[in-house]
């Protein structure tokens, strides 16, 4: 029985040394800062073995060391320790690339330099915050000549700068990325504080678009009556001066998707017409519908820039035509010579099918990086 005691004694031994063994604590990384009185050279006064150093810095008093909880707390209590601090994971600040940019192809073309540049583009709507950190806006013309409003570079309403970042916003590391992020910005405005203009204000800023060498204009804005002076000047844009006319088809449609509801300007034949889609590649609820509809983008949720170095996400049809007019000024950066039309007829031509219904979809989702290639 006592030789069986002492069996037994001699295995509990065991296994309490491998348990005290395999419960060793865990060291983890900390950065240890000491005193400038401190004797810093000699790590032992301060319970740390030189194997536990993994870096001793030169121009502060201070160790990288993989310690153990306890070894930690007990030099955060030595007076000649300023402060003992684990380390953190730190992480590159990076640009988001909203849904929109993703669905229509736009990284993708930038990866083969398709980028926009040395495009003029011409948003002509409530003015744009040159002052954002992620756009470039080389000029501008407001057609109020009083107040605020004046000042094409004062967006009081966030939609102009809105529609800028998802045409055109900067790969910067910053922020989003906009479908064309070399292209040329120019705020023409047209609407003031509150979203309202006039037809005459519309065709003002379209002809100053003309008079400037613009490229491409986007037209985020319409309305549900014709205006002949409008048709006229986007005539003339499109028809005279090889523009690329981008516009909204509206915010009229209905659950059904029913009706002839596309306003104006995207109903002349002058102005390429975009509906929205959402995050399925499914009709938005209001994008407005009708035989005018030319061609379908990103309009649900849609983040991108506003003034004063912001962000939002915003919905409409508003949104769509902008990801189009940035894969107008990418095609006519990457083939200068092509016509307006020619642009128009790729884009269809590549576009995405995502649904028969032409009146909702035109000739589906635009897809840029098809189009260049």
């Amino acid at each position: 029985m006592k030789k069986f005691l002492s069996l037994l004694t001699v295995i509990a031994a065991f296994f309490t040394l491998s348990l005290t063994a395999f419960a060793q604590e865990t060291k983890e990384t900390y950065l240890v800062k000491f005193e400038q009185t401190s004797d810093f050279t000699t790590y032992s006064s301060f319970g740390i073995t030189s194997e536990e150093v993994n870096y001793e810095f030169d121009t502060v008093d201070m160790i990288e060391a993989e310690l153990t909880e306890d070894e930690a707390a007990d030099l955060e209590s030595n007076s000649n320790v300023s402060y003992v601090e684990k380390d953190i994971p730190v992480y590159a600040y990076q640009q988001n690339i909203p849904y929109g940019i993703e669905k229509v192809q736009a990284p993708l073309t930038h990866q083969s330099g398709n980028t926009g540049s040395g495009v003029k583009l011409a948003i002509i709507d409530t003015g744009i915050d040159a002052a954002h950190e992620d756009l470039n806006v080389s000029g501008g013309y407001s057609v109020f000549t009083s107040g605020s409003d004046s000042d094409p570079y004062y967006d009081g309403s966030g939609h102009g700068t809105h529609v800028a970042g998802t045409a055109a916003a900067l790969d910067n590391d910053t922020g989003v990325l906009g479908v064309a992020p070399d292209a040329d910005l120019y705020a023409v405005k047209v609407l003031n504080s509150s979203g309202s203009g006039s037809s005459s204000g519309v065709a003002q800023g379209v002809e100053w678009a003309i008079q400037n060498g613009m490229d491409v204009i986007n037209m985020s804005l319409g309305s549900s009556a014709h205006s002949q002076a409008i048709q006229d000047v986007v005539d003339a844009a499109y028809y005279n001066h090889d523009i690329l006319v981008i516009a909204a088809a509206g915010n009229e449609g209905n659950a059904g998707g029913t009706g002839n509801t596309v306003g104006y300007p995207a109903q002349y034949d002058s102005a390429f017409a975009v509906a929205a889609t959402d995050q399925n590649n499914q009709r938005a609820s209001f994008s407005s519908t009708g035989p005018a509809v030319d061609i379908s983008a990103p309009g649900v949720s849609i983040q991108s820039t506003v003034p004063g170095n912001g962000y939002a996400a915003l919905n409409g049809t508003s949104m769509a035509s902008p990801h189009v007019a940035g894969a107008g000024a990418v095609l006519r950066a990457s083939f200068p010579d092509a016509t307006a039309a020619e642009i128009r007829r790729t884009m269809q031509a590549t576009a995405k099918n995502i649904g028969s219904n032409t009146e909702w979809y035109g000739s589906g989702l635009l897809q840029v990086n098809e189009a260049v290639n």
